[in-house]
């Protein structure tokens, strides 16, 4: 049956989908992708960490926080023309969107300026710009949308349910309100989770159902698979079966059809034969290049080969602009199939 685009999804609903057999899950999630997007263009974006470690928080994943004992050394705000440099390297190696990541619990007001001309610089070479600063207040978050910041990042992490065993230093209403900030001043939202983190599959739907039923859908939704960092309490973490990966990224792209459903971190670690399925699922996002933030990626020559041999090209910034220009979450319907239990 068809399903319109919706934001009241039912845990249950989610669990029926996870629950389908694989081919007819990925049949469904294809079926969804192509009925708004070109299945072999995939947006392109490279990620520079802008102020690196130190972080007071204590999210259970991240080599970034003070208090955990990783290797990861502290540094400043980078200088804005050393920022640019890299975005123009990443431009040349066809990144059409550059995300700017600084290890803040959230920044304070006088960094706000700096990283503004770090955004207008950036969007000054033709690139689509995304910054991951931690917690915004509404005025911050202003400042960045006057500065031409398109997009601006603050993931869920998790299940509401789950989210206390992995973070205790910020509460998931938190979150909430970062993004809703965000979205007031007219910001585009990448928004998405961890996968992998000891959570279950009901808890994998619950990040995907708490993703789906905000008020609007993410533009983005990066879906991260644990990497596993030596010092971080989630080192040792049973590894995710790729199979449910896939899975979850289905899902999402059954759940959010109209969003980009970006493969972000964990990706060094995936074959590509995975990452070819998790293409046909629904993916149309990757970062590149050689670091996210502090853990490896793939650099950006794997994936061009990798690309030429499955056929798929990048997505153009202009492409990306008249996709999230002409957005709507009101009337459109896919057919992904769903039947909701009685």
């Amino acid at each position: 049956m068809p399903s319109e685009i919706r934001h009241d999804w039912r845990r249950e609903e989610l669990l029926a989908l996870f629950d389908l057999p694989f081919p007819e899950l990925l049949f469904r999630a294809a079926s969804v992708h192509r009925a708004h997007f070109d299945p072999a263009a995939v947006q392109v974006s490279t990620l520079l960490s802008v102020k690196t470690g130190g972080c007071p928080e204590d999210c259970a994943y991240c080599p970034q926080a003070q208090r955990y004992h990783t290797g990861v050394r502290a540094t400043k705000l980078m200088e804005v023309e050393a920022v640019l440099e890299k975005a123009r390297q990443a431009r040349a190696a066809g990144a059409s969107r550059f995300c700017m990541g600084a290890a803040w619990r959230s920044p304070k007001d006088r960094d706000i300026p700096k990283v503004a001309e770090m955004i207008r610089g950036v969007k000054a070479l033709g690139l689509e710009t995304c910054a991951t600063l931690g917690m915004l207040s509404a005025e911050q978050a202003q400042a960045l949308k006057d500065a031409g910041l398109d997009y601006y990042n603050h993931n869920l992490d998790t299940a509401p349910e789950f989210y206390g065993d992995i973070i205790h230093t910020r509460q998931y209403r938190d979150r909430l309100q970062t993004l809703e900030h965000v979205r007031r001043a007219g910001l585009k939202t990448c928004c998405g989770g961890i996968v992998g983190m000891g959570e279950s599959r009901e808890q994998r739907a619950g990040l995907l159902q708490a993703l789906a039923n905000l008020p609007e859908h993410p533009d983005s939704v990066p879906i991260n698979r644990l990497v596993q960092v030596e010092g971080t309490p989630l080192h040792g973490t049973a590894e995710l079966d790729p199979f449910e990966f896939v899975r979850t990224i289905a899902v999402a792209r059954i759940v959010m059809p109209r969003s980009m459903v970006r493969l972000s971190a964990g990706r060094e670690g995936m074959s590509e034969e995975l990452q070819a399925l998790c293409f046909l699922a629904g993916a149309n996002s990757i970062f590149h290049g050689e670091k996210l933030l502090t853990t490896g990626n793939p650099d950006a020559a794997r994936d061009q080969a990798l690309f030429a041999r499955l056929g798929l090209r990048p997505l153009p910034p202009d492409e990306c602009d008249r996709h999230h220009g002409t957005r709507t979450d009101a009337g459109v319907t896919v057919h992904a199939g769903i039947t909701a239990p009685a």
